[in-house]
């Protein structure tokens, strides 16, 4: 929910700008980025880099990102790091922007491409305090308004309150794609390899996939198929795959109920499968777990999780506001066989993946190609491909 007015960031960054909570704090700023008012949840990532990747994130549909970094914007924007086509995040709050980029593969500013793209945002803030506020009282709905002339403060709350909420919010296909597309596998020379030639197939669900997530697939021999959120069983596995992956997305899992369905049917066949972030809410709602909102979520590059198959701590990437309610102490049956709590975070003992002991599944809730990120968890890629092995063998 987005009005904006394009123009120039050096035009715009003078013109006042307040953001307001549903509780009725507000902080007062400047305009940064495009000028108008926008709504969403308010949400904040601890990640230090990678601005560029969470903005084109589509796990960050409708929601205003706070960034607890002071300084950002000093790289630039370039057009190699863009995890989609478009930023997705509904507006976006900095304490102190960079006045002008510094980076050899800048191409223009990070100011500049928030306004070409009407993304509405704020500079100036406390976001520090903003930051305490959030973790005391929880995500929750906010507006950001800038311009020459405001609205008065009733005015401004009202708005935000009248914004729709995080849960209950069925998002994926508004960002997944439309049409099915295949990103072909990378032989070891670096090269594109032939379509239908491949080592491995992959059907990947599309509910909000970043752009990176088929590439280390590709780079392991995988030609992945990339299939709209719509997609059906029979959709799936008209592609023949060896596997089939779920990707992230946006929203309340709670209303996923087709992408469930279709992950059921690929556990019916017992098809090597894997999914990240929502697709391990997906996995939990499949075989009868439930999921629930967390308080403020989990969002930077910073996140500490135990694989407690090996016992190892990972620095893990995150974007992420639900979880799955399954117990920590014990294996439980499903309709699938067994499954039990592989990954926990380390913050707060929340479930961080899942895996069946009876077939070949399994699924993290955080992201393992880490696009801007650490590389601690580019194992399971590996791991999805021994699945598959194994599975032919």
């Amino acid at each position: 929910m987005t009005t904006s007015t394009r123009g120039t960031a050096h035009g715009t960054r003078g013109l006042p700008a307040v953001l307001v909570l549903e509780d009725g704090r507000s902080f007062r700023g400047r305009a940064y980025g495009a000028v108008g008012e926008t709504f969403g949840e308010a949400v904040f990532s601890t990640g230090m880099t990678g601005y560029q990747e969470t903005l084109t994130d589509p796990s960050y549909h409708r929601q205003v990102v706070v960034m607890t970094a002071p300084h950002i914007g000093n790289t630039g924007v370039n057009d190699e790091d863009p995890e989609s086509q478009r930023i997705w995040v509904s507006g976006y709050v900095v304490r102190d922007p960079a006045r002008i980029p510094s980076n050899w593969r800048s191409v223009r500013s990070l100011d500049d491409e928030l306004v070409a793209q009407g993304v509405v945002g704020i500079s100036g803030v406390d976001t520090r305090a903003l930051t305490r506020h959030l973790r005391e009282r929880g995500a929750m709905r906010v507006g950001i308004f800038s311009g020459e002339a405001l609205p008065d403060a009733g005015t401004m709350l009202a708005k935000v309150r009248q914004a729709p909420e995080m849960e209950g919010a069925d998002l994926s296909t508004q960002v997944a794609t439309k049409e099915s597309y295949v990103v072909p596998a990378i032989g070891p020379d670096g090269a594109a390899v032939p379509i239908g030639t491949a080592k491995f197939t992959v059907a990947a669900v599309d509910l909000g996939i970043k752009g990176m997530t088929p590439h280390r697939m590709a780079e392991r021999g995988i030609e992945v198929h990339v299939l709209p959120a719509t997609a059906t069983v029979e959709d799936v596995y008209a592609v023949n795959p060896d596997g089939v992956f779920f990707s992230n997305g946006p929203g309340d899992p709670a209303t996923a109920d087709h992408p469930v369905s279709v992950m059921q049917g690929v556990l019916e066949r017992k098809t090597p499968l894997f999914g990240i972030c929502f697709g391990n809410q997906i996995l939990g709602r499949a075989l009868g777990f439930g999921t629930f909102k967390l308080k403020y979520g989990h969002r930077g590059i910073n996140q500490p999780v135990q694989d407690r198959t090996t016992g190892k701590v990972e620095v893990t990437a995150h974007n992420h506001g639900f979880a799955v309610d399954a117990p920590l102490d014990k294996v439980s049956d499903t309709p699938f066989g067994r499954a039990e709590v592989s990954h926990v975070c380390l913050n707060d003992n929340v479930v961080e993946g899942l895996h069946l002991l009876d077939q070949p599944a399994f699924s993290v809730q955080y992201h393992p190609e880490a696009a801007a990120g650490p590389h601690d968890a580019a194992y399971l890629f590996d791991r999805f491909v021994s699945l598959m092995e194994g599975q032919r063998a």
